[in-house]
């Protein structure tokens, strides 16, 4: 049985997927969000890949160089040992100013370690998604993989080995250090050894600078570390957004459909990790992904979507790659996601609390600060308008609309958060009246959204299903941890939808049948409304519990299967990871000052 066994490495520009075994199975060039140049994590025949084979007699190992998202595999027969030091190139240069660079490379540093290692190389880019035949040929400076009908795309790989037994895949032998170094560009400099190996240690410095500067904390900062790291690689530097995950339509389920490209900014997914990176000490991205929200949502009528191209578009067209045969032939193979064009009323109250949190954490221009408090009008005016209207919640519904409880409650947040920030900017004349509607929203929601039968706030109005998202109505400020409701919510809930000590979302069927994986993030959910209402020895078990269910480096996707309790679905997942810091933080100190210097 299979796993989601692979490691992460990115510069924010994009990012790779790699085996434990080290071979590299999904990249997309040069952007997250561009057509794959491998990607044989969705087909295993037609994707393509960047192998190392070896002989039987080889063991290997892979770990994180500490604190970094540069990864290495180790290959050993007991003799002959070699080491691939797998990364994407970002550090600090200055040109006039100090700038980043992080180009659309991938670096495969190959370290001797003993003896005279022998392998053969699997080298099959299958550009643009494989849609189209690929032709690899070999150059005097390089190896370069080109399409020669549709649209036009191409590959460089730069390497001081023999390029001619690389692409007939002929047995090498390792007797010295070596680099591989796949670009989206066609290189000015000459690329050898020496330039590789100098831009690893610049990528260290990088890495290892930019974790000094997460705060530490006294339980689980391990997991905290490689949590902020993972999203960290997750943004995009160009525009500020933060990507939902690095994959497309790895599924929740094993042979079924429910598979989705997730290489796009949900505004509810990015805002939460914004809003956890500022928590630990990254105020910057939060800046930045603040910036990203003025610009996609800026005019006064603007329709604000759930989620956005990673370069700010607004169309995400979807459309199904029927040529892949899909992870574990689970088809189908999706890129773009019609889920754009949904209602969701919650994002409005994300949208609020993320700009909430930034008139109350940070500097805010003049400029900045007027534009945030036009949106933050326009947000209000859109809710009173359709707070009262179906939609189709947090999990993205396809078929049929409802009066979802989340939404509701979110509906509420978005009006208290604009009232607190009226309060900030002693915009006064505003809160009579948004007080008037935040009251009743809320006593909408207690009078419809309880069910007396099931003692719990439930999915919808009128529905006696349970779902996951009602365990936030504490951590949002709508209701206090020892209320009754709440208490009886949570272990109701826990009650309905735990199952091993793993959440369902919901157990009702929805339009694609009986969910039958658990969603990581509801897990940490019930952990953190565990440990609220004071069952803190019963959260901190589970917690430990769940946290052996991430891979070998300590990355969780989507999805657990409740059986087996391998990985499933996109990966890896920001929401999951995001959710993991802050229940971390529920257990632990902060003791970043003490350690600073």
């Amino acid at each position: 049985m299979k796993n989601l066994d692979y490691g992460i490495i990115g510069n924010c520009t994009s990012a790779a997927l790699i085996t434990k075994s080290g071979s590299l199975e999904w990249l997309c060039l040069p952007y997250f969000d561009s057509a794959s140049v491998f990607g044989k994590i969705l087909d295993q025949e037609k994707g393509g890949s960047f192998e190392f084979l070896t002989g039987d007699d080889y063991i290997f190992t892979q770990q994180y160089i500490p604190k970094t998202n540069i990864l290495t595999t180790r290959y050993s027969n007991g003799t002959d040992s070699f080491e691939i030091i797998d990364f994407m190139p970002r550090y600090h240069y200055h040109n006039g100013r100090k700038q980043i660079y992080s180009p659309p490379d991938v670096i495969r540093y190959i370290k001797l370690k003993s003896g005279k290692p022998r392998f053969n190389i699997h080298y099959d880019p299958r550009l643009e998604y494989a849609e189209r035949k690929t032709v690899t040929e070999v150059r005097k400076e390089y190896i370069k993989s080109f399409t020669q009908s549709g649209a036009y795309d191409s590959l460089y790989l730069y390497t001081d080995m023999d390029k001619e037994k690389i692409v007939q895949g002929e047995e090498l032998e390792l007797t010295r250090d070596t680099f591989f170094l796949i670009s989206y560009n066609q290189k000015l400099l000459k690329q050898n050894l020496e330039r590789s190996y100098l831009k690893l240690q610049r990528t260290k410095v990088y890495w290892l600078n930019w974790s000094e500067d997460t705060h530490r904390f006294s339980d689980y900062n391990r997991e905290i570390i490689r949590s902020a790291l993972v999203l960290k690689l997750l943004s995009y530097d160009k525009t500020g957004a933060v990507l939902a995950a690095a994959t497309t339509s790895l599924p929740e389920t094993i042979g079924e459909i429910r598979n989705w490209d997730y290489r796009f900014c949900w505004l509810r997914d990015a805002s939460m990790v914004i809003k956890i990176m500022s928590k630990i000490g990254h105020w910057r991205s939060a800046e930045r992904f603040l910036n990203f929200i003025i610009d996609v949502v800026g005019d006064k009528d603007e329709k604000i979507q759930i989620m956005y191209g990673i370069h700010k578009g607004k169309n995400l067209k979807e459309r199904i790659l029927s040529h892949l045969s899909g992870y574990e032939n689970s088809a189908p193979v999706r890129i773009g996601n019609a889920a754009y064009q949904q209602k969701q009323h919650d994002i409005y109250g994300i949208l609020m609390d993320v700009i909430y949190q930034q008139f109350k954490l940070f500097e805010v221009s003049l400029q900045n600060s007027e534009e945030l408090w036009t949106i933050t009008r326009s947000i209000v005016r859109i809710v009173k308008k359709n707070w009262r209207k179906p939609d189709r919640g947090i999990w993205e519904i396809r078929t049929g609309q409802r009066h979802f409880i989340f939404s509701k409650l979110l509906c509420w947040v978005a009006i208290d958060r604009a009232i607190k920030v009226a309060e900030l900017i002693k915009r006064d004349e505003y809160i009579p009246r948004w007080e008037k509607l935040r009251e009743t929203i809320s006593n909408n929601i207690l009078k419809n959204g309880w069910n007396e039968e099931v003692q719990a706030f439930t999915q919808a109005y009128g529905s006696k299903d349970l779902d996951a998202s009602a365990l936030l109505m504490e951590s949002f400020g709508f209701i206090e941890a020892d209320d009754y409701r709440y208490i009886s919510t949570v272990k109701q809930t826990q009650k309905e939808l735990s199952r091993d000590g793993l959440m369902y979302r919901y157990k009702n069927r929805d339009d694609f049948g009986l969910p039958t994986s658990s969603f990581t993030i509801c897990t940490f959910w019930l952990i953190q409304a565990l440990f609220k209402i004071g069952e803190v020895n019963q959260a901190r078990e589970l917690f430990d519990q769940l946290l052996t269910y991430s891979n070998h480096l300590g990355i969780f996707s989507e999805d657990i299967d409740f059986k087996s309790k391998r990985l499933l679905g996109n990966f890896p997942q920001a929401y999951s990871h995001l959710a993991l810091i802050e229940t971390a933080m529920l257990f632990s100190k902060d003791i970043a000052l003490k350690n600073k210097f």
